[in-house]
């Protein structure tokens, strides 16, 4: 057997191969290849440029069309929605905006936070909260059951103690009743009228002995005497009176009267009727000026510098620290219950407004030829060299079935 029947025999299957191998690995790269239209003169060339570039529009509107229609469909968005959202994992995003937000405060060095509180705290003492007592202030219950508790659990019950009474008494005595305050009050009332009227009573009614001493002597001039040394002497009644004050002891009595002076001590019906005055003199007080006593109350506070102190006490209270893991669980079951009701809902408004099927459009259509195909071939990489291989596989299968038939016919 020469050379020449050799390569007779062996060029079938290895022509073959090498066809089938590389026809497949052409028709692969056509796919993709060329990027562009190619032209002679103004003729394009077939099969330029490859099919998929050639047919990009077409197939960005399928592979969106396969999504929305097999993959991403609305029960598919609603069992990732319920995945995505459930409790423990909206818990923690809740968690983490409540602490966030607090550590927002904490570096809230413009007091900004500061200057609303500030203003929805002065809206509502000076503007909102005037409004509503008015309304309430014409109600007949208004404020009745809190005024009868302050008045039976605080009034009732009040009484001074005996540092209490004393001060007190000290303060009646050295201010509101000096003796320069006496002298004064006896001159004033002293009068040449009251005078008359007390001698002349004093002559009427009285009897036996008194009688004689009254019609006698009479209390006109002993009390205009009495007049004229407070005027003319005033040092002098000023000590007397001093004198008088200490002998009496005006202070001591004043002392003791003041520490048994209690509510308790007078009668069930004038209690009653001091309740009810004191409760309608406290109705009648905001239904006319509570408005404008809360006005005036709001005008005279900083309210920027009592907001930076609510909200200081604020980051720095235990109590909103730890409570914040259980204000977001509560609000991550109010969000459970809400989704279980309207996610079906949801999830239907959602997905025009996401307008997926157009982004992915939009991504094929953005997407360079070459770029698709790097991507096509990184996912099927393997598969598609399998094809080229199943290509030279097959041409070396025809090849060695053309060798067969050969020998057979000869």
């Amino acid at each position: 057997m020469n050379l020449s029947n050799i390569w007779l025999y062996i060029s079938p299957p290895v022509l073959g191969a090498v066809i089938g191998y590389f026809t497949n690995d052409i028709a692969i790269k056509m796919l993709f290849r060329p990027y562009r239209a190619i032209y002679i003169g103004k003729r394009q060339i077939p099969f330029t440029p490859g099919l998929i570039p050639a047919n990009q529009e077409r197939l960005a509107k399928r592979i969106s069309d396969t999504i929305m229609g097999s993959l991403l469909t609305p029960e598919e968005l609603q069992n990732l929605a319920r995945k995505l959202l459930e409790t423990e994992r909206v818990q923690a995003g809740i968690l983490w905006l409540l602490r966030l937000g607090l550590d927002q405060l904490q570096a809230d060095k413009e007091q900004r936070t500061a200057k609303v509180l500030a203003g929805i705290l002065q809206d509502l003492v000076g503007e909102s909260l005037p409004r509503l007592l008015k309304v309430l202030a014409r109600r007949d219950d208004f404020l009745e059951v809190q005024i009868n508790q302050i008045f039976d659990q605080v009034l009732l019950e009040f009484q001074l103690t005996e540092q209490q009474a004393s001060q007190l008494a000290d303060w009646l005595v050295q201010v509101v009743l000096p003796p320069d305050v006496l002298r004064m009050a006896l001159i004033d009332f002293l009068t040449d009228r009251n005078i008359q009227v007390i001698d002349e009573g004093f002559r009427e009614k009285s009897s036996g002995t008194y009688w004689v001493v009254a019609n006698l002597f009479g209390l006109k001039n002993t009390l205009t005497r009495l007049r004229t040394y407070c005027l003319d002497e005033k040092e002098e009644s000023n000590a007397r009176l001093k004198e008088l004050i200490q002998s009496l002891a005006i202070k001591e009595r004043l002392k003791q009267w003041l520490q048994n002076l209690s509510l308790q001590n007078l009668p069930v019906s004038t209690v009653r009727q001091l309740r009810k005055t004191m409760r309608e003199s406290i109705r009648s007080y905001i239904q006319n000026r509570g408005a404008e006593l809360l006005q005036g109350f709001s005008g005279s506070i900083n309210w920027e510098e009592t907001a930076s102190l609510v909200l200081k006490r604020l980051r720095n209270s235990a109590v909103v620290n730890t409570s914040l893991e259980v204000i977001s669980k509560e609000m991550a079951l109010i969000l459970e219950r809400y989704l279980e009701q309207d996610l079906e809902k949801i999830v239907q408004q959602v997905i025009p407004i996401l307008n997926i099927d157009q982004v992915i459009i939009e991504r094929v259509r953005a997407t360079s030829p070459k770029d698709l195909e790097a991507a096509i071939e990184g996912i099927v990489k393997s598969e598609l060299q399998a094809i080229v291989n199943l290509g030279g596989i097959l041409g070396f299968v025809v090849g060695s079935i053309q060798l067969v038939i050969l020998l057979l016919q000869q």
